[in-house]
């Protein structure tokens, strides 16, 4: 389940109800977020990075995408360390993970092979398994940016998998816009309903996303057994 939610915070900018006139370049992006229990007290912190870079072989531009959360209570550490690299068209390339999870350690890296439709995830341990996937695979943080993309031009994409370590599958619907509270002041935003569905979990949230034309992530809501949790952008 704690894999689930961090999955769910990875993809806090699902929605859209308007266009503008210019899809976001998410050239070079910091974005710092506070993790919150459900009574408001702050669990920790986010944070969401992307720039673009060019291949080594002088290609199209890639993307460089980046996601870090560190949280926890006394005696219990949670870090997590997402890194991916994806084509301007946002197909993934390669997914690396680095975790702690008080005194349990992992690393895993998934490569995307687009001419085979598959993918390989190896883990630090020796493991490994073969996946397959579309010719343009996306995983969490690359399908984060690509709906961002989309949806600053009006679309909302259908249903469809979404690779972070196991494959999974997210539907989202467009759920009003309202006023939300970012800190000591107020925010127009829209509101989302979203479902993620994996081999073991199942999991609905709300994400809320401001209306710039960068439709930057503000609000991650996340029910889990101890209360609904929640990821804030800090201004």
């Amino acid at each position: 389940m704690r894999r689930a939610a961090l999955a769910a915070a990875c993809l806090v900018a699902i929605g859209n109800t308007g266009s503008t006139a210019t899809t976001p370049k998410f050239s070079n992006e910091q974005l710092h977020y506070s993790i919150n229990w459900p009574s408001g007290l702050s669990l920790g912190e986010g944070q969401l990075h992307a720039s673009r870079s060019k291949a080594e072989d002088k290609g199209p531009d890639r993307l460089n995408l980046e996601f870090t959360l560190d949280a926890g209570i006394p005696g219990f550490q949670v870090q997590d360390r997402y890194r991916s690299e994806a084509t301007a068209e946002f197909c993934s390339i390669l997914l690396e993970r680095k975790s702690l999870h008080g005194k349990k350690k992992a690393e895993e890296k998934t490569t995307f092979d687009a001419s085979k439709g598959s993918a390989v995830r190896e883990t630090a341990g020796g493991g490994k398994s073969d996946i397959q996937t579309s010719s343009c695979a996306k995983d969490a943080l690359a399908y984060l940016y690509f709906l961002r993309s989309e949806l600053s031009q009006g679309r909302l994409p259908p249903s469809q998998p979404v690779y972070f370590g196991a494959t999974y599958q997210v539907r989202v619907e467009f759920a009003g816009t309202q006023s939300i509270r970012l800190g000591d002041s107020s925010a127009e935003a829209d509101r989302i309903t979203a479902s993620l569905k994996g081999p073991a979990s199942d999991l609905n949230f709300e994400v809320f996303f401001l209306k710039d034309a960068a439709r930057t992530p503000a609000l991650v809501k996340v029910p889990l057994s101890l209360g609904t949790f929640s990821m804030e952008l800090v201004r």
